[in-house]
């Protein structure tokens, strides 16, 4: 996709979140959208943009999916008379093979956006992530789930 095309996507977009479609308001989206793409330019032109979107894409896929079923698990188990026998809250420590600070972020930002998990810290080394759950029958199935699903989906994201 073109940068002009891309600044006129922007501009409709900054339109549609300010709810107002004056020419005024749209050439203002215009000029925000293209210092925002002059600024990164270096990551938005080139051939790997759309293969990149998909990859961005199948990651929000996936995060919405996995919202879904956590917050459907965490209804069914507060729901339950007896909750406090089904509760097993434990923190693991995920071994991290994210390397960036931004991967990481936003890897335990997902986490701790999926209800029944927290983030709670990461090491000082950079390579383990402290994450509390509410529910934890295995810990190593998490933790495969963890690096199978948000981990890999975020690599996959950012390189």
């Amino acid at each position: 996709m073109s940068l002009a095309l891309m600044t006129i996507a922007l501009a409709i977009g900054w339109a549609a979140a300010t709810d107002s479609f004056s020419p005024l308001n749209i050439l203002f989206g215009a000029a925000l959208a293209g210092l925002a793409l002059f600024l990164v330019r270096d990551k938005v032109a080139g051939p790997n943009l759309l293969p990149r979107l998909r990859r961005i894409g199948s990651l929000a896929w996936l995060f919405t999916f996995e919202l879904f079923v956590s917050a459907t698990r965490v209804a069914l188990l507060v729901a339950r008379p007896d909750m406090e026998r089904h509760l097993r809250p434990a923190i693991i420590a995920f071994p991290l093979t994210l390397t960036r600070d931004a991967e990481i972020t936003t890897l335990a930002n997902l986490i701790t956006l999926t209800p029944g998990t927290l983030s709670v810290d990461v090491s000082a080394d950079r390579r383990v992530l402290y994450v509390h759950a509410i529910c934890i029958a295995d810990k190593e199935a998490l933790i495969r789930e963890i690096a199978q699903g948000f981990e890999a989906k975020v690599m996959e994201a950012f390189r």
